[in-house]
């Protein structure tokens, strides 16, 4: 199975002249404009240790050479599979940002490939489990001040996305295209109207089916925000 095997930072970590290469061109961009670097599909610290290792390596041989680039410049993890979200307070150690990669993330926590037809039913993003691991993961983030952040299809689902930032993360990654629809929503709703939302969907518990919940997340939204299909469009 080719999502569970060697690739990402897997994958770097066993090539490391890939990696280094690859670690050496983004330094060296850094001396020209706000870059990060942000580390793909880490599974354990283990993985975060060596990636460490291998950065300050390159960081010494560009002082070496005399090579500019930005000695601030910030590391951040993916938090795409389970093992990551649990422990994500020993990754916040490690590293300045966290973007939860939720369409990884709900396909490993479900087992469900949303391109299988057969089990594409069980792509939730909001199945109380899936709920669970992103609460885990904020709540590691602001107690160890490292932002927090969202990428993936839920970042601009207009039920999803701002069920998100109730849960309180800090950045929602989309498509340009969905930044103005997203705005809008934002614009209409207090930070108050956020904790009512989330208070809605935790008064759930895990024993809601996420049919249930996506329901009531719905009923929500257009409580509040009442030509919400208009929006959408």
């Amino acid at each position: 199975n080719p999502f569970l095997g060697n690739r990402s930072i897997r994958y770097l970590l066993a090539n490391p002249d890939v990696f280094r290469t690859q670690l050496r061109a983004i330094l060296r961009a850094s001396a020209f404009g706000k870059v990060g670097i942000m580390y793909p599909m880490v599974s354990c610290v283990e993985e975060l240790r060596e990636s460490a290792g291998i950065l300050e390596d390159v960081k010494r041989q560009l002082d070496a050479e005399g090579i500019a680039y930005d000695r601030e410049i910030q590391v951040g993890a993916m938090i795409e599979v389970p093992s990551a979200a649990i422990n994500a307070d020993a990754f916040a150690k490690y590293v300045k940002f966290f973007s939860i990669g939720t369409n990884d993330l709900v396909q490993y926590t479900m087992a469900a490939d949303r391109g299988n037809e057969a089990v594409a039913h069980l792509y939730q993003p909001v199945n109380p489990a899936v709920l669970n691991l992103m609460r885990m993961t904020i709540a590691a983030a602001k107690k160890n001040g490292v932002r927090g952040g969202v990428c993936g299809e839920s970042a601009a689902d207009p039920i999803v996305g701002v069920l998100w930032a109730a849960m309180g993360v800090d950045m929602l990654s989309m498509s340009a295209t969905y930044i103005p629809l997203m705005a809008k929503l934002f614009a209409r709703l207090t930070r108050a109207d956020l904790d009512d939302y989330l208070k809605t969907v935790e008064s759930m518990g895990c024993g809601a089916s996420a049919a249930e919940i996506l329901a009531a997340c719905n009923a929500w939204m257009r409580s509040h925000i009442p030509d919400l299909d208009n929006i959408v469009i």
